[in-house]
């Protein structure tokens, strides 16, 4: 009899435990979550500023910010829309496109052809990023890309000079690659081979490649691969021509520099 009180006791004693623990716990994570997504969208932001060349050690982030205006585009058309305009987005400060590319009404499924970054569906809109001189011309244009590498998808933004054919520079904020191998998609060394570079040829194809191996001194169009990360390195160069093409920013891209986006 006493054995049997024991082990009930015993068994109680570790329920009420396991209660209290979990009480703990839901209460950290409903208390701390306000703190995680803030700093979310500061890491966020930080991107953005980082691809455009203009994060800072020590600068204020919301500062910099101001500099930036955000738009969102219709993909299709390849040109600003207001979000009014626009079923589905309430509030173009807190649109996800990334979430809208999981949504039917926000999103296009992509055949086998067209879904060169392995994305399935792709947004219907864009909520992109411009820093604009006091005429009105844009200076920097910033992008959000995304696309399959080994283990899963890579979220990043490209950042373009004026003329919409410089790189200013790249970044990912968000991705499951290797660390050694693809992970160094975020090594600061070889994100600095891709400014300056060229994304368009004379006769607006793309000519940015991003190759298996070592590419070669004073190229102006080819980024050395990653080593040891094949299908990282190949993930990288098919998001790029995604998002560079005509079912990315390529009509968009070709409306601004026309004037008619």
């Amino acid at each position: 009899m006493d054995n049997n009180d024991t082990v009930k006791k015993t068994f109680i004693v570790a329920l009420l435990l396991c209660i209290a623990c979990s009480v703990v716990v839901s209460t950290a994570a409903v208390v701390l979550k306000p703190a995680q997504q803030a700093n979310k969208l500061l890491d966020f932001n930080k991107n953005i500023l980082a691809a455009a060349g203009m994060l800072k050690a020590g600068a204020n982030v919301d500062e910099l910010l101001q500099q930036i205006t955000s738009k969102l585009v219709d993909l299709s058309s390849g040109r600003f829309v207001n979000v009014e305009a626009v079923d589905g987005i309430a509030d173009l400060a807190i649109y996800d496109q990334n979430k809208a590319a999981k949504v039917g009404g926000l999103s296009d499924k992509l055949s086998a052809e067209q879904d060169t970054a392995k994305i399935i569906r792709r947004e219907k809109y864009a909520k992109v990023y411009l820093v604009e001189n006091d005429d009105g011309e844009v200076e920097k244009l910033i992008l959000p890309i995304k696309g399959y590498g080994l283990w899963g998808q890579l979220y990043g933004f490209m950042a373009l000079q004026a003329d919409l054919n410089t790189l200013i520079g790249i970044g990912f904020y968000d991705h499951k690659e290797t660390p050694g191998l693809g992970g160094e998609v975020d090594n600061p060394n070889w994100k600095a081979l891709w400014v300056g570079k060229q994304v368009f040829a004379d006769d607006g194809s793309i000519a940015l490649k991003v190759l298996k191996g070592k590419a070669e001194a004073g190229s102006t169009t080819d980024i050395d691969g990653l080593s040891g990360a094949t299908l990282t390195t190949r993930g990288v160069h098919n998001l790029f021509h995604f998002w560079l093409g005509k079912n990315g920013y390529g009509v968009f891209l070709d409306n601004l520099k026309k004037g008619e986006a």
